[in-house]
């Protein structure tokens, strides 16, 4: 009985080990002075968000690299965002992929299906792990099972499938970017607003340009008043 009693509890202990991330820290402390940390962690998964696997009799498996992806790392790199890629890929197939994608090295860390933690057949990412304040992490996938531990940081996208007209890259960048500059202390709110919206980016993309326009409006009226004033003051030195 003692033997089976040691055999059942290593066994648990093994599934454990399986089901938990590999370690209950999965990233450093943030950086000190005179070294400079990003105030906000973008996490972000690899296939389906920066790529597509592809596989044919003749190639075998091929990688496609989204469009835009050199000039969406270039602009949510440091220092807006820490750039983190977390993976639910084994990591002797993903680390190659991501020495290719970034060759600049905007992406600080990596993450993969080790640091996971295995639920429901599923390998969700699980926030709380990271170290990191998380109001001030956005998380980016495109499957609802692998964000459903922290989903108010997560921004769903959908499926990359290899189409070469895609867009999404650059109009992410965007968005991001104006989410950085203007230092909100809880990205939650802010991503909970355009997660309401079947298309966010699009939802986003009116937002800019109706503010757009109500500051060429504004500065239109000041112009108005800046002549106004001019045509007033000659006016009066006319009559003195």
């Amino acid at each position: 009985m003692a033997h089976l009693k040691r055999t059942w509890k290593e066994m648990n202990i093994f599934k454990q080990k399986i089901q938990d991330p590999s370690r209950e820290k999965l990233l450093p402390d943030p950086l000190k002075y005179p070294y400079i940390q990003p105030p906000y962690t973008l996490v972000i998964e690899l296939t389906g968000v920066l790529i597509h696997p592809d596989w044919t009799y003749g190639t075998g498996w091929r990688f496609k690299k989204r469009p835009g992806i050199d000039y969406f790392l270039q602009n949510v790199g440091p220092p807006l965002f820490e750039v983190v890629i977390y993976s639910s890929e084994a990591g002797m197939t993903a680390d190659p992929l991501v020495n290719h994608l970034d060759p600049q090295g905007y992406i600080m860390y990596r993450l993969y299906r080790d640091a996971t933690r295995y639920m429901e057949g599923h390998h969700v990412k699980d926030l709380s792990c990271l170290n990191r304040d998380m109001s001030r992490i956005i998380m980016l996938d495109c499957n609802p099972e692998s964000v459903k531990l922290q989903n108010r940081n997560a921004f769903v996208l959908k499926k990359w499938t290899g189409e070469d007209e895609d867009r999404t890259l650059i109009d992410l960048a965007h968005f991001l970017k104006t989410i950085a500059a203007s230092g909100v202390d809880d990205v939650r709110p802010v991503l909970d607003y355009y997660n309401k919206f079947d298309d966010p980016l699009s939802a986003f993309k009116d937002n800019q340009r109706k503010l757009q326009e109500e500051e060429e409006a504004r500065a239109n009226l000041a112009k108005g008043e800046v002549k106004k004033k001019g045509w007033l003051s000659g006016l009066t030195s006319k009559r003195s």
